[in-house]
């Protein structure tokens, strides 16, 4: 039972960004705390468990390869989303498109037609290669204020050079998911409760008549 119990408790997390960003590097460094500069374009799926605030947490993984068709009709970005409790939308602070893809990646989830009526989706910003300060074309500003105007949380780190502040993007994540699905939890016990209203006073009103 505590094994299945902590299988259904297993938070699925996706992690899209265009090609160089370093979103493999990030992941490997959060899984292994080692750092390894380069990957080619494969999809991976993996399994993790961390200690969240005292608490176990199971992480599924997915390290999505980048692809063009960011519409919300497309087969993959639909699978992604509806597989997902949770994202980490990365860009390199040396790349502008790669910002401007997070910000079309936000506008995508957000829409896509399974996610109406969940208030806060959980994603994570991540300006990723802040080691490469001399090669900055994204200010931090920038990305703070892309997270405050879309209800996100935001990180710029170094995947290179600090596992840490990798790991805090993670934790980030959780508390996110773990408060999404109180708050799912909540309105549905709230429907539930309208719903069980709604049924006595229907039974009142038949017996009235």
């Amino acid at each position: 039972t505590g094994l299945y119990a902590q299988r259904m408790d297993a938070a699925n997390v996706v992690v899209l960004g265009t090609d160089n960003v370093g979103k493999s590097a990030l992941i490997v460094r959060f899984l292994t705390r080692r750092f390894i500069g380069e990957y080619g374009d494969i999809e991976s799926l993996y399994s993790h468990t961390v200690v969240v605030d005292g608490r176990e947490q199971t992480l599924n993984i997915w390290d999505a390869p980048y692809s063009q068709d960011l519409s919300p009709e497309s087969f993959m970005c639909e699978k992604r989303v509806q597989w997902a409790d949770g994202f980490v939308l990365v860009y390199s602070i040396c790349d502008r498109a790669s910002f401007n893809t997070v910000t079309r990646l936000i506008q995508t989830i957000k829409s896509s037609k399974d996610y109406l009526g969940f208030e806060k989706i959980p994603i994570v910003i991540v300006g990723n290669k802040r080691d490469l300060h001399h090669r900055r074309t994204v200010l931090s500003e920038e990305g703070r204020l892309l997270a405050l105007s879309s209800g996100c949380q935001f990180y710029e780190v170094s995947a290179a050079e600090n596992y840490h502040s990798v790991l805090m993007v993670f934790h980030g994540l959780v508390d996110r998911i773990r408060e999404s699905r109180m708050s799912v939890k909540k309105l549905a016990g709230i429907k539930g409760i309208v719903k069980s209203m709604s049924a006595v006073f229907a039974r009142r009103r038949t017996d009235s008549l």
